[in-house]
C-alpha cells in the first residue's frame, strides 16, 4: 500500500466559495426588489486601471439618469447571471464539488427596497428562506455578509448615504429583520464587506455622492460614513449575540499587504504608512476604539468626524469574534516618483519586479497570503477566515463543453501550500471561500469575461449567451482538494 498524505489542515476546516447578491443573483426587478447603488453601475470596457479616481467616479446627473433605465444591456448588475432563477442547480454544482460553507450576501433592498420602509418585502424574505433551505438540504452553511456594497440607492440620492446618521437606526432594522428570519440557518456571519474600500470607492461602499457631501468634501464624507457604519457594525454584533446565541460576528478586511520596494528608510516609513492604515479599520473592530495614529492622520488632514458621546461605549461593546479578509494581491511602495505603478484590487501599488502579474495587472504573491495570516494572527489573537481570493482570468469554452483553465489550478495551489505552511506556524485558520467560484460580473468593471468560477456560465459581458454551466478542470481539481481536505493539491 502506498503512503497515505497527511493533510495539515484542522479537522473540521471550512472549504467553500464566496459570492456578493450584487454580482450574482439579477432579479434587479423582480419579487418588490428596490433599486441598489449597484444597480446603477454601468459597464465599463476600456478603463484605465490606474486611474482609479476615474474609474470610480460618479455624478449626480448620471446616477439619476442611470436609475431611469429599464435596458440591463450596459448594467450587467441588474442581470448578474440568474442566481436569482438558478440557485438550486448552482447548488447543486457546489455540492458536488463538496462545498461546506458558501458566502453569500442578503441583499438589502430586496427586504427593504429603499431602505426607509418599517416592514420587509415578503417576497424578498421567502426568497432568502427559499435559498437558505436549498443550502441546508445540500448540506452547505451559509456565511452571511449583512453589507456587500448593496445600499438601497434612495438612501444614497436622498441621504447621502452613510453620511446620515439615521442610516445606522434603518441598517440595523434590517439585521434585525435577518437575524430573526436567517438565525436558524448559520452560526457565521460578517458585517460589512471590505468596510475600508470606503476611502477607494466611496458611492458602491457607502452610497457617497460628490454633489451632496457639502463643505467637509468627499474624503470628510468617507471619514464620517465609516465611523457611522463602525457604530453600526458594533451594534448589529452585539444584537447577534443576543438573537441568535452561539453565533459568532466576523469583521472584513482587504488585506492590502505592502512590502516597502527597497530598503531605504524613507520607503520603509512609507510602507509602514500604508500597513497602519490598511490594519485600522480592522483595529477598530477587534479592539473597539480608534488607533491614535489614525486619529492624529485624520486630524492633519483637517477632517473632523461628528461622534456622540455614546459612540465610544458602542465600539467597546461589539467587537468581533473572529477576522475575515480577502487576498488576492501583494505590492510594494516607495518615495521615488518615478516607481512604476501597477493595479490590484481597487488599489495601486509599486510593481514588485520578483512577482507576475495577471492580465489586470494584479500581482500574483502566495507567499504573501503566508505572511498575512502571520501578521493578522499575531496582531490580534483571533481565529482568521479567508473569504475570498481567486484569480480572475479570460477562459475558453471548447466545442466538447470543456474548459482548461491550468492557470487557476496553479493559482490556488501555490496559496494553499502557503496557508499549510501557516496553519504550522501555529495560526488559527477557520476556513476558505474562494471568490466567485462560479463566474460572476466583476464588482470593479462590471464584466462578465473576467472570470474568477470553478464553473463557466455562458455569457458575455453584454448579457448574450445560454446561461449554461460548464464544469471546468479546476472545479475537479477543487473538488479533489475538499475531499482530501488539502492533502492532495497535485
Amino acid at each position: 500500500m502506498g503512503n497515505k498524505k497527511v493533510t495539515p489542515f484542522p479537522q473540521g476546516f471550512l472549504w467553500g466559495g464566496a459570492l456578493a447578491a450584487n454580482q450574482v443573483e439579477g432579479g434587479w426587478n423582480k419579487g418588490g426588489k428596490g433599486l441598489s447603488v449597484q444597480d446603477v453601475q454601468a459597464y465599463k470596457p476600456h478603463v484605465d486601471q490606474k486611474n482609479l479616481a476615474a474609474h470610480v467616479k460618479v455624478s449626480l446627473p448620471q446616477l439619476l439618469e442611470a436609475a431611469k433605465e429599464t435596458d440591463d444591456t450596459y448594467f450587467p448588475k441588474r442581470r448578474g447571471v440568474d442566481f436569482y432563477h438558478r440557485y438550486p442547480q448552482d447548488l447543486a454544482l457546489f455540492a458536488e464539488m463538496g462545498f461546506q460553507v458558501l458566502r453569500v450576501s442578503i441583499s438589502w433592498p430586496r427586504l427593504y427596497p429603499t431602505g426607509m420602509e418599517t416592514q420587509p418585502n415578503p417576497e424578498g424574505i421567502a426568497f432568502y428562506h427559499r435559498l437558505f433551505q436549498e443550502m441546508r438540504k445540500r448540506g452547505i452553511k451559509p456565511l452571511i455578509t449583512l453589507a456587500h456594497y448593496e445600499m438601497p440607492l434612495a438612501l444614497a440620492l436622498e441621504w447621502n448615504g452613510w453620511t446620515d446618521r439615521r442610516v445606522i437606526d434603518l441598517f440595523v432594522r434590517f439585521c434585525e429583520t435577518c437575524y430573526k428570519e436567517y438565525g436558524q440557518y448559520t452560526d457565521l456571519w460578517l458585517s460589512f464587506n471590505e468596510i475600508d474600500s470606503c476611502i477607494r470607492h466611496p458611492f458602491t461602499t457607502a452610497g457617497i455622492i460628490p454633489e451632496l457631501c457639502g463643505e467637509e468634501g468627499e474624503l470628510g464624507a468617507c471619514y464620517q460614513a465609516l465611523h457611522h457604519q463602525f457604530v453600526a457594525a458594533a451594534m448589529v454584533t452585539k444584537m447577534l449575540r443576543e438573537m441568535v446565541p452561539g453565533a459568532k460576528m466576523g469583521c472584513m478586511l482587504t488585506k492590502l499587504t505592502t512590502y516597502p520596494r527597497t530598503c531605504a528608510p524613507d520607503d520603509m516609513i512609507a510602507t509602514q504608512a500604508r500597513e497602519l492604515e490598511n490594519l485600522s479599520y480592522a483595529d477598530i473592530m477587534v479592539f473597539g476604539e480608534y488607533p491614535r495614529l489614525i486619529l492624529r492622520r485624520i486630524e492633519k488632514k483637517g477632517i473632523t468626524i461628528r461622534m456622540e458621546p455614546e459612540d465610544e461605549g458602542i465600539l467597546r461593546e461589539g467587537t468581533v469574534d473572529y477576522v475575515s479578509f480577502s487576498y488576492y494581491m501583494s505590492m510594494t511602495e516607495s518615495v521615488d516618483p518615478n516607481a512604476e505603478r501597477t493595479p490590484g484590487n481597487t488599489v495601486l501599488g509599486v510593481k514588485n519586479p520578483y512577482l507576475e502579474s495577471s492580465e489586470w495587472g494584479w500581482q500574483v504573491d502566495p507567499v504573501g497570503l503566508r505572511y498575512s495570516l502571520v501578521e493578522l494572527y499575531d496582531r490580534y489573537k483571533k481565529p482568521l477566515f479567508i473569504v475570498e481570493n481567486g484569480l480572475g482570468a479570460r477562459d475558453t469554452l471548447e466545442a466538447d463543453g470543456s474548459i482548461h483553465d491550468p492557470y487557476r489550478i496553479e493559482y490556488f495551489r501555490r496559496h494553499f501550500e502557503e496557508m499549510a505552511k501557516a496553519i504550522d506556524d501555529g495560526v488559527e485558520l477557520i476556513g476558505f471561500t474562494s471568490w466567485g467560484p462560479i463566474d460572476i460580473i466583476s464588482a470593479s468593471s462590471n464584466q462578465m469575461s473576467k472570470r474568477y468560477g470553478f464553473i463557466y456560465v455562458d455569457q458575455d459581458d453584454l448579457g448574450k449567451g445560454s446561461l449554461e454551466r460548464y464544469r471546468k478542470d479546476s472545479f475537479y481539481w477543487y473538488k479533489k482538494v475538499i475531499e482530501t481536505n488539502g492533502a492532495d493539491l497535485d
